[in-house]
């Protein structure tokens, strides 16, 4: 396998920093066209989702992203097997073709990188991941699996997706969820959780019309059915703060109640793909961020095609957030700390050979030093 580029740590701090830095800017702006429905104090605010990028969230939430690609054929390399002069690889987010090398350079995906602070949720829909950190670990995952990493006190990992099919398309589809961590357990121990697809619930609800909505419980629970345990460390860890994460398929004229919640839970509904959904009677279209300012239950009614939400719910954490490339702390002082740690340390040792390994032609889902 051709190894992708190695830079120094002092230039990749540099380049990283400029990167996140203007990527994660984008999370704050306000949207225009903002409308807000609803008879008592504003009870739905609902905005226009960018079609690439990320996607605005509250409290604890710190970032989500949607990434769906459709690569081509892999070469013997299990990169993309086409011509890619065209792309500022390093730094491609064209979607050129359908697809992005993203900063790949033989292969699709985001080569080391670190960070402090908070945690990623990974969940993959279609396609592999290939996770290798600082720590020595490693993992395949993907195809209805979903990964719990918890940076903490700081990590090195990189998220590659390898092609393995030489004879026809490679499609990947998967969220990228940020979560805050608490001040306390900003500074814990790294370590990562493997949510497998056969552990993740699918709970499905029918209408009175005997239509089909499926909830997939990530974070939190449904009805009787809990999802994975969190890491100890999380926000999510605790049940009291309330934390859910559902993908929510509604099939086409089903409807579905949302239930009730807790006086100062938050919750926000991405409406990322299908058609047209309602949402106690106001028509909303795809691509659509509905923030429900109430704790009461919602009816949302599936109006044409097969309709998929993601919901992203907890209680806030309310503390200060002091966001800086790929670390999230509570002051500025913490976020120069930790570029300092992380050019004195490098949040461990870098065993891999390149800078964005993959772990082989073989479909072999598996992971090492799983906690």
């Amino acid at each position: 396998m051709n190894h992708l580029k190695i830079i120094s740590r002092a230039k990749f701090v540099k380049k990283i920093t400029y990167l996140f830095f203007g990527f994660l800017g984008i999370i704050s702006y306000s949207f225009a066209n903002t409308i807000f429905f609803g008879e008592k104090k504003k009870m739905l605010t609902i905005s226009k989702l960018p079609i690439t990028g990320p996607w605005p969230t509250d409290d604890p939430f710190l970032f989500c992203v949607h990434h769906k690609d459709n690569y081509p054929q892999a070469n013997n390399h299990m990169g993309p097997d086409y011509d890619l002069s065209e792309r500022n690889i390093g730094n491609d987010f064209s979607n050129l073709n359908g697809w992005s090398m993203y900063h790949g350079d033989k292969i699709p995906g985001f080569p080391r990188h670190p960070h402090r602070g908070f945690e990623t949720i990974t969940i993959v829909d279609k396609g592999l991941i290939d996770h290798s950190d600082s720590l020595g670990f490693s993992a395949r995952y993907g195809d209805g699996d979903v990964q719990w990493l918890t940076a903490g006190d700081g990590i090195q990992h990189s998220e590659m997706f390898p092609l393995l099919n030489e004879k026809d398309k490679n499609p990947i589809d998967f969220f990228q969820i940020w979560i805050n961590l608490k001040s306390t357990n900003k500074r814990v121990a790294p370590n990562f959780s493997m949510f497998w697809e056969k552990e993740i619930p699918k709970v499905i609800k029918y209408d009175s019309n005997k239509l089909k909505t499926e909830i997939q419980v990530i974070a939190g629970s449904f009805e009787k059915s809990n999802a994975p345990t969190p890491p100890q460390n999380s926000w999510a860890f605790d049940v009291k703060n309330h934390v859910n994460i559902w993908k929510i398929k509604m099939s086409d004229k089903a409807k579905f109640i949302l239930p009730s919640v807790e006086n100062g839970v938050v919750r926000t509904l991405y409406f990322y793909s299908g058609g047209e959904i309602s949402i106690n009677k106001q028509k909303i279209d795809k691509m659509s961020m509905i923030q429900i300012n109430s704790f009461d239950s919602v009816e949302i009614s599936s109006l044409n095609d097969e309709n998929n939400i993601l919901l992203l719910q907890a209680k806030q954490i309310k503390e200060p957030v002091v966001k800086y490339g790929p670390f999230v702390m509570n002051s500025r002082k913490e976020i120069q700390e930790a570029f300092d740690d992380y050019n004195e340390t490098g949040f461990g040792k870098w065993r891999w050979a390149d800078a964005g390994p993959v772990h082989g032609k073989k479909y072999k889902k598996f992971a090492i030093g799983n906690n």
